[in-house]
């Protein structure tokens, strides 16, 4: 941000009052017309596509787009997201409409990380890797934001600062305790990549404590860590409604006006929330200063001023007319997105894809065959059409197949119609499947069960997960079909993972289609059909149950993730088939033995023997072959997406950075030790469980880095 912004801002929030000032700071900020600043709400959301505000293109959720590890077509969506929102802002202004999600400031995208699978918010998330959480966070947030940093076409906001993956039921008093390892290793790394490379606008707080600190109102998260070391400039805005957690819920506070006083001197700057509305008193009796709320409204007038909204400094992108809200261009690459995003956990026997020329009657079955909240998961907008999995396939084979649809079950319930018996659409879907050539089931869930708390209809757990098996009579359904004989292609719909194993060792083939976006239903008809081959990567761990799961409450790392755990995985995060072969070659790296803080080149040849053009996710593993019982094993440091056409070799390069190398102590610091590191490059982890799926080894080169143990920056 310029000098210039700054001394507006400054010169803004100098002639108002401090009753003005404070007046800002709420989320839905009254205008001030002797200065000439219009009414703004700041609420507005934009996780996959512009979202409450009617029409907008709906793209995979970001679960799904985490499954593309493609940076660029990522950041390529969050353009195409900041364009929609500018539409739908300009024109609305024009309108005098200035309501809730009418606005530029979006709060997304979430850079949790999905730390535990029974968590219900984890589909909003890109997995539960750091490294691609912030590759593909930061390009989201460049997309949002655009070029120019003084005239930003949208403001983004990583969330939820920090430590924040579940439970949600009671995450309105829950303390998470954190090792300063595992803050450092695993739970702010997303979010100083956010701040130090896509500068990131604003930043959201946590509804949970922090090792006994409301994280909206926590000193050493806001001031000492998200300021003063990764130096953010921005606006921190609060959860909703968290900060009135402070005195209700957490009770580190006697009352609201404490609670609100707080949240701003530890640096919280604007009140999604009511809390708020209390500073006058808390004002009054000295409990915050002038000087606090001044330097809080300066940040958020700050960004108001590069966003456009002061008519002596206008925007750029104030021409970018209402035509181009779900216009041809954006709904094309919200259905590329999806067929990125589709991974192939199955294909038993090259069972897919199906030729539709040999095929007289497909059965589609289940509760997600034709559900529209399949489709599109949450915090989401509203499509001019969508695309099931039935109507996909319905549409790809028109009158040359036909086409038998059963519900066969409720997506969680024991029957469909309310005065029916249990199972009372099983018959059906057997019938179905007698009379079918193939049957395709489409399970899983959608986020009326698994969300967030107070969204998700979940009665059980507020949105999280109890466990792993797919809900309600769904894994007997497939039992149930599966045992009329016919193949079976399983189409899972779910934004997280599910325990697959007996559909794993029972049915043809499988299909990952997380939440595809309005549109998904085209994707997934055309990956059935062969007209593309699936190339996303699963961006989590799928378990066969959670018998090795710490408990959901405990936040060390330990026997959590591909990063901490080998045990009892069934499909392993970085997996994910072609229909085809794709091989590697002639692994090399740029120095075998070199200086702690050098950097190392790691290339390899990628070769496809498959007729189908492939998008591969070629992934650079390191691992300290010296490494103590408390850090992790082998970690993504690299990615690169490579497109290949049929029989196409290229040569792929990954630079490794010291950083790379690095590894946090149990004090917190980031340091690169001297000694052997193993550095792997594929198309898959270097695990053996990917190995045994996939038929194939990753090669691993070795390095060594001499010299004395040394800090690096974070």
């Amino acid at each position: 941000m310029s000098r210039q912004t700054k001394e507006y801002a400054k010169k803004l929030v100098a002639q108002m009052t401090v009753e003005e000032k404070m007046s800002q700071m709420l989320y839905e900020s009254p205008a001030i017309e002797r200065l000439n600043i219009p009414a703004y709400n700041w609420w507005n959301e934009a996780l996959h596509g512009v979202a409450r505000a009617g029409v907008a293109t709906v793209f995979p959720q970001s679960i799904g787009l985490a499954a593309t590890f493609d940076p660029k077509l990522v950041g390529q969506i969050g353009d195409v997201v900041s364009t929609e929102g500018r539409a739908k802002f300009n024109e609305f202004s024009r309108r005098g409409d200035h309501g809730i999600y009418k606005g530029l400031t979006f709060w997304a995208p979430n850079v949790n990380i999905f730390r535990d699978p029974r968590w219900g918010r984890g589909h909003e998330t890109y997995g539960e890797d750091p490294y691609l959480t912030a590759e593909l966070g930061c390009a989201y947030i460049k997309g949002l934001q655009g070029p120019d940093p003084d005239h930003l076409k949208s403001a983004a906001c990583a969330k939820h600062f920090a430590v924040h993956s579940g439970p949600e039921a009671i995450r309105h008093e829950f303390n998470a305790k954190a090792s300063k390892h595992d803050m450092y290793d695993t739970y702010l790394y997303a979010f100083k990549r956010c701040v130090k490379d896509a500068k990131v606008e604003a930043v959201m707080g946590a509804y949970n404590r922090v090792n006994g600190e409301p994280a909206c109102g926590s000193k050493t998260l806001l001031k000492d860590i998200l300021r003063d070391e990764f130096g953010f400039e921005g606006h921190v805005v609060s959860d909703c409604w968290a900060i009135l957690d402070f005195h209700e819920h957490h009770h580190v506070t006697e009352s609201v006006e404490e609670s609100a006083a707080m949240a701003v001197n530890n640096g919280c700057d604007l009140n999604c929330g009511s809390a708020f509305l209390h500073l006058q008193e808390a004002y009054e009796r000295g409990l915050v200063s002038e000087e606090a709320i001044t330097e809080a409204v300066e940040r958020l007038m700050e960004v108001r001023i590069r966003l456009g909204m002061m008519k002596d400094y206008p925007s750029p992108y104030e021409d970018i007319t209402y035509d181009k809200v779900e216009c041809p261009e954006h709904v094309k690459l919200s259905v590329e997105a999806a067929r990125r995003s589709l991974v192939l956990l199955k294909n038993e026997n090259a069972f897919l894809p199906l030729d539709k020329n040999k095929i007289q009657t497909v059965a589609v079955i289940g509760p997600n065959a034709n559900s529209r909240d399949a489709l599109v998961g949450n915090y989401v907008g509203t499509s001019s059409r969508y695309i099931t999995p039935l109507e996909g396939i319905q549409q790809y084979v028109g009158d040359d197949v036909r086409v038998l649809y059963a519900e066969g079950c409720h997506l969680y319930k024991d029957k469909v119609e309310f005065l029916a018996e249990t199972k009372d659409r099983f018959e059906e879907a057997v019938i179905a499947a007698e009379q079918a050539d193939v049957v395709v089931m489409c399970l899983g869930l959608d986020a009326t069960i698994e969300g967030e708390e107070g969204d998700a209809g979940n009665e059980y757990a507020s949105g999280d997960k109890l466990g792993l098996n797919l809900p309600g009579l769904q894994e007997e359904l497939l039992e149930t079909v599966t045992a009329v004989g016919k193949p079976v292609v399983l189409v899972i719909s779910a934004g997280s993972a599910l325990d697959l194993s007996w559909a794993d060792a029972h049915v043809a083939a499988i299909i990952d289609s997380f939440y595809p976006g309005a549109r998904g239903g085209k994707a997934v008809a055309e990956v059935i059909f062969g007209d593309f081959s699936p190339s996303g990567k699963l961006p989590v761990t799928f378990y066969q149950g959670t018998e090795n799961l710490p408990e959901f409450t405990d936040y060390d790392m330990s026997d959590r993730t591909y990063r901490y755990t080998d045990k009892n995985v069934l499909y392993p995060f970085g997996y994910g088939l072609h229909y085809g072969t794709i091989r590697y070659e002639n692994a090399q790296i740029s120095c075998a033995q070199c200086g702690v803080r050098d950097a190392v080149d790691v290339s390899v040849d990628v070769i496809n023997e498959s007729s189908y053009t492939i998008h591969e996710s070629v992934q650079a593993y390191i691992q300290h072959e010296e490494a103590d019982a408390y850090e992790p094993g082998y970690q993504l440091k690299g990615i690169q997406t490579v497109t290949l056409q049929p029989k196409e070799t290229k040569r792929v390069t990954i630079s490794l950075k010291a950083r790379d190398f690095a590894i946090i102590t149990q004090e917190g610091e980031c340091v690169v030790r001297p000694g052997s590191y193993r550095i792997a490059i594929g198309g898959q982890q270097p695990d053996a469980r990917s190995a045994k799926l996939t038929g194939s080894d990753v090669a691993a080169l070795v390095v060594r880095r001499e010299g004395e143990q040394t800090p690096v920056e974070y």
